[in-house]
């Protein structure tokens, strides 16, 4: 049984189609007139993970995004500038079909992300 705050969350995951921060969670509910405690936000983010409905992303500078599961994740993203490039091929969902069924897993997503220099800032380190 879902709370009220976590049906806020998903409606507001859903029209908004994109990662977003708990923090900015919080200020668009707010926009909404919808009003939640920031600890809310973050329980509720919680308890809908374990529930395979939202996943989460850390980035380089610590901060978490959220959306909901729609489809596995994979980026390369620069640890300079931080900027994310989806990749749209997925090289890894032979293995996940593998370790859920040697593993008994039940596997919500999984995410796949490469660090390093984006070409932008290749360029600029070399000057």
């Amino acid at each position: 049984m879902r709370t009220r705050s976590q049906e806020r969350i998903l409606n507001l995951l859903e029209n908004i189609q994109q990662e977003i921060s708990a923090q900015n969670i919080y200020v668009e509910l707010r926009k909404r007139n919808q009003y939640m405690g920031l600890a809310t936000v973050y329980r509720s983010l919680e308890a809908l993970k374990l529930e395979g409905k939202v996943q989460v992303r850390t980035l380089t500078n610590g901060e978490a995004l959220y959306s909901l599961i729609k489809k596995d994740q994979h980026h390369l993203t620069c640890l300079q500038c931080g900027v994310s490039i989806p990749i749209h091929k997925c090289p890894v969902h032979e293995l996940e079909d593998e370790l859920k069924s040697t593993h008994k897993f039940r596997v919500f997503y999984h995410t796949l992300e490469f660090f390093g220099l984006c070409n932008q800032c290749q360029d600029n380190h070399t000057h």
